[in-house]
Order: structure tokens, then C-alpha cells, then sequence
């Protein structure tokens, strides 16, 4: 009897301890896998090799922004979604509104404590607040899926289900990406370079440059534009200038990218059975289009993470002298370790209000993901946009070489907490 207990108690030992480096195997190995790719693309931008070039890396990233993506979203998104699933996911969208929300409360914070130079107040809030909840994401969950031995069960489904998830919330991200973070970092009026410039140019000639003008160049006659008075006095050239308006307004070209387009298409098509049947079951018609976009959709990964290994050969540059150490660090330190765990206090008081399909752990690790990525790459382009490339590029360069570390332990722990 006493050795039959002794052991069962040594076998549940080795049980723990390799129930805690199957846990290590997984928390660790993704972002090994992540952190070769990107030694890769570093390597082949580098001047030894240099086939990644700055030409080249930027061609990739469009290949990637404009194809790739929307090519894996389309497909892994239109594959898993149903009506059902549609009114379940609802809080995958209000996640991302949460996780923007109190990283830039924290953001606040941390910029009220560390006050960094000016202007770069609302620049520090808005690389603590927005993270990236798609690119490395995506590239986690398809590296932690590919090991058959996952936690999660079978690897397809794994793949499927995460991408999905993580598709599904692209286009909030989109939106709060290009009206909250274009709004906040807009240059000080005194640098302002965008709308407001343009609308100080004259469009005609003022008065008085007209009377202060040389005799011979002063034009006899006013020029007029009898078609264009027509247009703009009739009714329609009136809607159709309030409608370029409102476009232009709502940054609705900015909104509605590639990926933002792939899944809205996903969402329509796979939620109507009718035509789900017809382009997206492995069955259907047409699924040689779907099965097209798979192959393609397979390429986005280790091409956006050797275009990432690519960009940080530059280094920081002058990014990091005109931001300073100060607050270069206290961004790095408040995105991947003060955002996380506020992210898991939201997560776990939505799991206990009922807000999330019960029984679903790859819904809720995909949740706890969205709290701990580094600064969205996104931002970086909205930044350099608006005036802020140097300094982004600095930001993204050193928090993205953290978080190879700072990921590894939120994995680790929310895998702890999950299984």
C-alpha cells in the first residue's frame, strides 16, 4: 500500500515537472522561431549580404500590407466564421477598444511621472496604448500551432481558430489606428504641415499683390471658369463636393486598407451560408479561389518577420538623442510590463462576467496576447506620417528587441493560468 503511494507520488511529480517544461517548450519556442526569422531578414539587409535593402524591405512590406495579409485574413477568417460565432466573438472587438483604453491611461501616466521633452507628450501616450494585435500575433499562434503536441489540440484547428480570432478584430484596429492615433500625434500648430498649411495658400491672386505687380503682367482680363461656377451652383456638383468632403474628413481611404477589406469580406461571405457553400468549404466550387489565397496567405509570415529583422538593422539612429533615454525606457518598460497585467485583470473580470464562450481557452490566450505585444508597427507609419519617423523608428526598435524576452513570460504565465 505504502509503495503503491509512494508511487503514484512520484509519478505525479514527473508529471508536474514535465507538464512545466512542455509549458516552457511552448512559452519559449515561438519566440525563438520568431526572433530566427528576424536574425534572417537583419542578416540579409545587412551590407555583407544586402538583398533586403531599404527599396527592397519597403516593396516587401506592401507585398505583404496589400496581398499576403488580406490573402490569410480572407481565408482563415471566412473558413471559421459563422452567424453563431459572430454574436460569440462579440468581445474580441471590445478587447482591443479596452486594451487601447488602458494602455493610454497608463500611458498618461507614466508621460505625467517621466515628463518627456516637448512635444512629446501624446507621442509617448500613444506607443504605451496602441499594441500590435496582428502581425506577431498572427506569427505566435502559427508558430505555437504548428508543434502537433500543442496545448490546444489539433494543429489545424489551433491555426484556424487563432487566426481567426485575431483577423476578426483587424478593422477596429484600423479604425482606432487612423482616427484616435492620427489625431493624437499631430504635429504642434507650429509644425503643422497637412491640411492647415494648404488651406493658408491663396487660390487666386490677392489684391494687393495685383495693384503691386508690374504693368505688363498684370492680366486684363480675370480669368473665369464658366464650368466650374456650373458645377458647384448645381445640385449635384453640391453632393458630390459634401460626399469628397466627408471621405476626405472620415480618413475613409485610411480606414478601409487591405486587410480591413478582407475582413469585412470574410465576415459577409461566411456568415451567409449560401455563399460559404459556393467559395469557402473544401468542398465547394470555387474553393480552388479559396484554396489560391491559402497558399499565399502561408507566405505572409516569414515575409513580414524577415522585413521586420530588416528594419532593425538601421538601429535607433537619432530617434533615441532626440527622445531621450528617459523616456525611451520608460515607454519600453510601460508597454511590455505595466500594460500586461492590467490587460489580464480585464480579461479575467470579462471570463467571470460571462462576456467570453465558455470552455474556449484559444479565444481567451488570444485576449491576454492583445494586452502584451509591443507597439503597434502600424503606429510607426502613422507617426512617420505625421512628422514622427525618426523617433518611432527608435521606439519600435527597442521595445520590439524586449519584447522577445517580455513575451516569452506572458506566455509562460498565461499558458500557467490556462492549462
Amino acid at each position: 500500500m505504502e509503495k503503491s503511494l509512494l508511487s503514484i507520488l512520484l509519478d505525479t511529480q514527473r508529471g508536474g515537472e514535465q507538464s512545466i517544461l512542455a509549458t516552457l517548450k511552448f512559452a519559449i519556442l515561438p519566440i525563438a522561431k520568431v526572433f530566427t526569422m528576424c536574425f534572417m531578414g537583419c542578416l540579409m539587409a545587412s551590407k555583407y549580404v544586402n538583398i533586403l535593402p531599404p527599396n527592397g524591405r519597403r516593396l516587401l512590406n506592401g507585398l505583404v500590407f496589400s496581398l499576403l495579409l488580406p490573402c490569410l485574413i480572407f481565408s482563415q477568417l471566412g473558413r471559421a466564421i459563422t452567424l453563431e460565432n459572430l454574436l460569440e466573438w462579440w468581445y474580441i472587438p471590445v478587447n482591443i477598444l479596452m486594451s487601447t483604453i488602458s494602455g493610454s491611461l497608463i500611458g498618461f501616466v507614466v508621460a505625467c511621472i517621466v515628463r518627456p521633452p516637448y512635444p512629446y507628450f501624446k507621442f509617448t501616450i500613444i506607443h504605451i496604448g496602441t499594441g500590435n494585435i496582428g502581425n506577431i500575433p498572427l506569427v505566435l499562434i502559427a508558430a505555437l500551432c504548428r508543434d502537433e503536441s500543442n496545448p490546444f489540440g489539433d494543429s489545424d484547428k489551433c491555426s484556424q481558430d487563432g487566426n481567426a480570432y485575431i483577423a476578426f478584430g483587424q478593422w477596429v484596429g484600423a479604425v482606432v489606428l487612423y482616427t484616435y492615433v492620427f489625431q493624437m500625434l499631430a504635429p504642434p500648430p507650429e509644425e503643422i504641415f497637412d491640411s492647415l498649411e494648404e488651406e493658408k495658400l491663396p487660390i487666386t491672386a490677392p489684391v494687393n499683390a495685383v495693384n503691386n505687380a508690374v504693368p505688363e503682367q498684370v492680366p486684363l482680363l480675370t480669368p473665369r471658369k464658366p464650368e466650374a461656377i456650373v458645377l458647384e451652383s448645381s445640385k449635384r456638383g453640391k453632393i458630390i463636393s459634401q460626399l469628397h468632403y466627408l471621405v476626405e474628413k472620415l480618413k475613409l481611404k485610411r480606414i478601409f486598407q487591405p486587410p480591413i477589406t478582407a475582413s469585412i469580406l470574410a465576415i459577409v461571405i461566411g456568415t451567409v451560408p449560401f455563399l460559404k457553400q459556393l467559395i469557402l468549404t473544401d468542398d465547394a466550387p470555387f474553393f480552388f479561389f479559396t484554396d489560391s489565397l491559402l497558399i499565399l496567405g502561408e507566405a505572409m509570415i516569414p515575409c513580414i518577420l524577415l522585413a521586420l529583422g530588416g528594419n532593425l538593422i538601421d538601429g535607433p539612429g537619432a530617434g533615441t538623442a532626440k527622445l531621450g533615454f528617459r523616456t525611451t525606457a520608460a515607454i519600453v518598460f510601460a508597454r511590455l510590463i505595466l500594460v500586461p497585467p492590467a490587460g489580464l485583470g480585464i480579461v479575467t473580470l470579462a471570463d467571470k462576467l460571462g462576456f467570453l464562450p465558455k470552455g474556449d481557452k484559444m479565444f481567451k490566450f488570444v485576449l491576454l496576447l492583445q494586452h502584451s505585444m509591443p507597439t503597434s508597427v502600424l503606429s510607426g507609419a502613422v507617426a512617420n506620417l505625421r512628422g514622427w519617423g525618426k523617433e518611432s523608428a527608435a521606439v519600435l526598435f527597442w521595445v520590439h528587441i524586449f519584447a522577445v524576452f517580455s513575451i516569452s513570460g506572458w506566455i509562460l504565465l498565461y499558458l500557467g493560468l490556462l492549462f
